[in-house]
């Protein structure tokens, strides 16, 4: 068998309080795709740090074809060929296509000057091997789409003539789209040899991309690599998690109340057209459709953050108006917003702090917060959540992803909403947390909350949902059942393909 491009062996690295790394051997070999799996803190990103110069091991050995190397920094790194694309891409917005390929080393001419043209040549070289002619390198970065700029990002690696790339996450922001074409870029690379890394929580890539898996939990190798078409996604869940899920969508039929929410013909801009639907207690309805057909668009709109410009808002039977999120939180209606990072916490803060901003006024006394209730409340939503935190005063932003999306749930349900928005509730996290995100959904359903659910992931809006509205250009075009729902029909309800009952 072929020496592997790159191995370690036996590595080790722990920090303050944490045994991240705990002996973990893995190895990959030339013109493969192995994926690297496990659950948020199992982990992963300090195996990438290491591979990449970034953080140093406190044991073990780093091989390169073989021979022991030592990774300094990640300049380095790059030197010996090892580049990694995380799921937030360090592009420079307001720079080309061409500067963000060849930052930190540029061609030059013999007067030591930046050669602009041999540089534009050469990134178009580079596009085009990655069969993205179609990108402009004299355009700035900062109007490209994600997909767009991943491809850049993946040029960047290849103009370090890149042997071994690690892809982070690379579909989490993704349209359908550019995920097939990211798929046809990786096959591209692995058949020219390219070692390839690949981080996902999206298990059915696994199957349609990778060579070989390995498994991480709780900084050690579970049991072997094994081969990809020799295991399925049973066994993987089983070795990420420890344990068995029965089902990743544990949903109880519901027994719908009353109507809490209706909308009726309600309109902003382009994005939202003529929307009308109801929602009842203790149901959960999924809002399906393709991006940019309005899902998100719409919520905003409910939760006031851009008001209706026509239309028709009833809470529990009274007609209300909301113009801003303010008055929507007053009428009980909670948003958990699609980026958790940007819109729905604030990082450098605390998990006690980030979980009471809804409810702050609640714990004023005498105009100063009364620490000691806020402490309590926060301690209540961590058990409720099971919120995995060191204490109640870590900053967020040192907690996993899942940990994170549970903190922001916390914070609206502090404030004991009826109607509960989800916006992609469960993206970018591990199988683990959205099993648990899952449970609490329908638990919340169960207690009688109204909860309306976006999700670009089918399964998740088939498994999770009580009934099903799909949108196409800002309008609700198909409604359906949970019994007479399939994939098939939500799709193509969703590409304007479907004979359905229009609503």
């Amino acid at each position: 068998m072929a020496v592997p491009i790159i191995e370690l062996r036996e590595i080790s690295k722990a920090f303050p309080g944490v045994q991240a790394l705990d002996r973990v051997s893995f190895e990959v070999r030339e013109g493969e795709v192995h994926a690297l799996l496990g659950e948020n803190g199992a982990g992963k990103s300090t195996l990438i740090k290491i591979l990449t110069g970034a953080h140093q091991p406190d044991s073990g050995t780093i091989l390169l074809r073989g021979q022991p190397i030592t990774i300094p920094d990640t300049r380095q790194g790059l030197k010996l060929g090892i580049a990694a694309i995380y799921q937030e891409l360090s592009l420079y917005p307001d720079l080309t296509v061409a500067e963000n390929i060849f930052m930190g080393h540029q061609p030059s001419n013999r007067f030591g000057m930046v050669d602009w043209r041999q540089m534009q040549q050469r990134a178009r070289a580079l596009l085009h091997e990655l069969d993205a002619d179609d990108l402009d390198v004299t355009r700035p970065v900062r109007g490209l789409s994600v997909g767009n700029q991943q491809r850049v990002e993946i040029a960047k690696a290849l103009s370090h003539d890149a042997r071994i790339l690690i892809m982070d996450e690379p579909t989490a922001a993704l349209t359908q789209h550019d995920v097939e074409r990211l798929f046809e870029i990786v096959r591209r690379l692995r058949a020219r040899g390219v070692a390839i890394i690949y981080i996902t929580h999206r298990l059915e890539e696994v199957f349609l991309l990778a060579d070989r898996v390995t498994v991480l939990r709780d900084g050690r190798v579970v049991g072997t690599t094994l081969e990809v078409s020799q295991t399925n996604q049973a066994e993987l869940v089983k070795m990420m998690v420890g344990r068995t899920l029965d089902t990743l969508f544990p949903k109880d039929p519901a027994i719908p109340g009353e109507v809490v929410l209706e909308v009726r013909n309600l309109s902003y801009g382009r994005t939202t057209r003529n929307v009308s639907f109801t929602l009842r207690r203790g149901e959960i309805v999924g809002l399906a459709g393709l991006v940019g057909a309005g899902r998100s668009e719409l919520a905003q709109v409910l939760f006031g953050i851009t008001p209706a410009q026509s239309g028709t808002i009833l809470v529990e039977g009274k007609e209300v108006r909301i113009r801003n999120p303010r008055e929507a939180m007053a009428l009980g209606i909670a948003y958990v917003p699609e980026d958790r990072k940007l819109q729905g916490l604030l990082l450098p803060m605390s998990v006690r702090e980030n979980t009471t901003l809804a409810v702050l006024r609640q714990l004023l006394r005498y105009g100063f917060v009364d620490h000691q209730a806020e402490s309590r409340l926060t301690q209540e939503y961590v058990d409720r959540l099971q919120i995995r935190t060191p204490s109640l005063m870590q900053q967020v932003a040192n907690l996993s992803g899942g940990n994170q999306q549970k903190v922001v749930l916390a914070k609206w349900l502090a404030a004991k909403p009826r109607v509960l928005i989800l916006d992609e509730p469960t993206r970018g996290i591990d199988v683990g947390a959205k099993a648990e995100i899952h449970r609490l959904m329908n638990a919340l359903a169960h207690q009688g909350m109204a909860i309306l659910m976006i999700s670009s992931e089918l399964p998740e809006v088939m498994g999770m949902s009580d009934r099903i509205l799909v949108m196409r250009q800002g309008s609700i075009v198909a409604e359906l059942d949970r019994q007479s729902a399939s994939q098939e029909a939500v799709i193509a309800a969703a590409m304007g393909a479907s004979e359905l009952h229009l609503v």
